[in-house]
């Protein structure tokens, strides 16, 4: 950093990078003014060109690398995804004493432990306000604007993707493939979009919330984690018939001893606001003890809203770095030093009530020796829907919400009822989220 000049390094030309550019060449006298330093983008490195980029007033490198090696670049942007060409880029940038901002959840949640205790080490910044829920403030929140708090929960709608497919299975009762489709078709789900759909995306998040919110160090070993494939649109139909909706949740809780976290699709009651919070939108309720309950949303995902959130961390960088020789937000809300492991509370030992979907031969003596089953493991039913069977069909759809017991009896009593000669398939078993705690 030369006087008052801040100048930005850009690695990554794609969707996120070239909104940052687009919000450099549009916004500059705005950003400057807000920063009160002087912020230059100055290099930006991408093995291509984006047509859609007006790049003429800066350096332009084909290596990557070149970036992080340029004595005129004070603070990299990494913005390349991946993990492990990405993770190279951070501690080589960090090594030649820049400062970082980065968008990439999964190198956050997999090595930023390690990348943060190398920018501790170093009086350097580490930023990635961008890494989760795409333009929502979270982890400003988190970090900053709760410091004062003890947060006990978290709930979030944090991946846009299933999101916007389970809100499209619920509207037009279409399934699951053809949906996806759709949202790889309009750009928001990738050609492969495993960790969309099987919630590794919601849990590196999760993982990174969870250090923020409770000083833990990060461990994507951490979450339970289910993805939103094995929901059908008969599913979200029974859900609103019962009063709720369907959404894939991350969660993340304090107990007494350990911590909760997961990541799966559950019931929403249909009356609470995060069940409003539909298509590609994400959405963060926190709970902690001196603001209550919080909820942020808007858009998680897309050029222009995740390049908001790394200029955010550009400007916060330059504000603090004109007054001061080093960043004094810690990386992680605290000292990484100060990090305490917690014990993850199991998944079979949480409680909850359940949503249990299974198809069984329509004869007499079925729903008793069904009902025989879940009591053996200490289950009750609250609620039950039975469908008359279709013509020429000799099964009936039925299902269930059960009272509050633990995965584990779910487990047992569920393996005895698919043991049964009646059943028809597997039972479709999804959780029911209170809200308790958060």
């Amino acid at each position: 950093m030369t006087g008052s000049d801040l100048r930005v390094g850009l690695c990554g030309l794609g969707t996120v990078g070239s909104g940052v550019v687009q919000l450099f060449n549009s916004h500059s006298g705005l950003i400057r003014q807000r920063c009160g330093a002087g912020l230059q983008l100055t290099h930006v490195g991408a093995r291509r060109d984006n047509p859609g980029c007006d790049l003429t007033q800066y350096r332009v490198s084909r290596d990557i690398f070149d970036v992080v090696r340029d004595p005129e670049v004070d603070v990299v942007v990494e913005l390349i995804g991946g993990t492990s060409v990405a993770r190279e880029l951070v501690e080589e940038a960090l090594e030649q004493g820049k400062h970082v901002v980065t968008a990439n959840k999964a190198l956050i949640a997999e090595h930023g432990n390690a990348l943060a205790a190398q920018a501790e080490a170093k009086g350097l910044a580490l930023r990635f306000e961008a890494a989760v829920a795409g333009g929502i403030p979270v982890i400003k929140t988190l970090r900053e604007s709760l410091a004062a708090n003890a947060v006990s929960g978290i709930v979030g709608i944090i991946n846009g993707t299933g999101n916007f497919i389970l809100t499209e299975m619920a509207s037009a009762g279409r399934p699951f493939a053809d949906v996806l489709a759709e949202a790889q078709a309009l750009g928001y789900a990738e050609a492969d979009p495993t960790f969309d759909v099987d919630g590794t995306d919601a849990a590196h998040k999760l993982v990174i919330l969870a250090s923020l919110a409770f000083g833990v160090p990060l461990d994507t070993r951490g979450p339970f984690t289910e993805g939103i494939d094995r929901v059908h649109p008969e599913d979200l139909e029974f859900a609103r018939e019962l009063g709720f909706c369907i959404k894939h949740l991350g969660i993340a809780r304090r107990r007494v001893d350990a911590l909760d976290l997961r990541v799966h699709p559950a019931l929403v009651p249909a009356a609470r606001q995060i069940a409003r919070v539909d298509g590609v939108l994400n959405a963060v309720m926190i709970e902690a003890d001196a603001v209550g309950e919080i909820v942020l949303t808007g858009p998680g995902a897309g050029s222009l809203p995740t390049a908001s959130a790394v200029c955010a961390d550009l400007v916060d960088l330059g504000r603090v770095l004109s007054a001061a020789a080093s960043d004094p937000v810690p990386i992680l809300g605290i000292a990484t030093a100060a990090l305490t492991p917690q014990p993850i509370v199991p998944a079979e030992d949480v409680t909850c009530a359940w949503y249990l979907r299974l198809v069984v031969s329509d004869r007499p003596g079925v729903m008793a020796e069904i009902t025989r089953l879940l009591g053996d493991s200490g289950i009750s039913i609250e609620s039950l829907i039975q469908r008359p069977p279709v013509a020429n069909s000799s099964h009936v759809t039925v299902v269930m919400l059960t009272d509050v017991v633990t995965g584990g009896q779910i487990q047992s009593a569920v393996s005895n009822i698919e043991a049964l000669p009646a059943l028809q398939g597997e039972v479709t078993c999804l959780r029911v989220e209170s809200f308790e705690g958060a």
